[in-house]
């Protein structure tokens, strides 16, 4: 069961990467990592498994900043003009979701970027 929850995260993080442009090998070995890391979690927290998909999402949000690879994915929703990146909500909590905390618009649920 562990496995299923685990690819179908990398599943859905994935098609949110492909879907802003931003599934380059890096960003996908980013992907791979952040998987393999929550796999120790959903072992050692099964009743979270329906959580590890927004926490998978995050940690590559986080990754691809720190590594220099940018910010992801950015908002295309709301009037600001400067560069921003969305964030998953809730923070720890099923059916995550894309926000734009600027303008405080949900975008998309995890998995559905257009």
């Amino acid at each position: 069961m562990n496995d299923d929850v685990l690819f179908s995260a990398r599943a859905v993080v994935l098609r949110d990467l492909n879907a802003r442009g931003a599934d380059a090998a890096a960003a996908v070995d980013v992907l791979d990592e952040a998987v393999t890391e929550r796999r120790w979690w959903v072992e050692q927290w099964p009743d979270g498994a329906a959580f590890v998909a927004g926490q998978i999402a995050q940690d590559v949000q986080d990754r691809l900043l720190d590594q220099g690879l940018g910010r992801w994915p950015l908002c295309k929703a709301c009037d600001e003009t400067s560069p921003h990146e969305m964030r998953i909500e809730p923070e720890l909590g099923p059916d995550p979701h894309w926000v734009c905390e600027k303008g405080g618009i949900v975008v998309a649920p995890l998995g559905a970027l257009r």
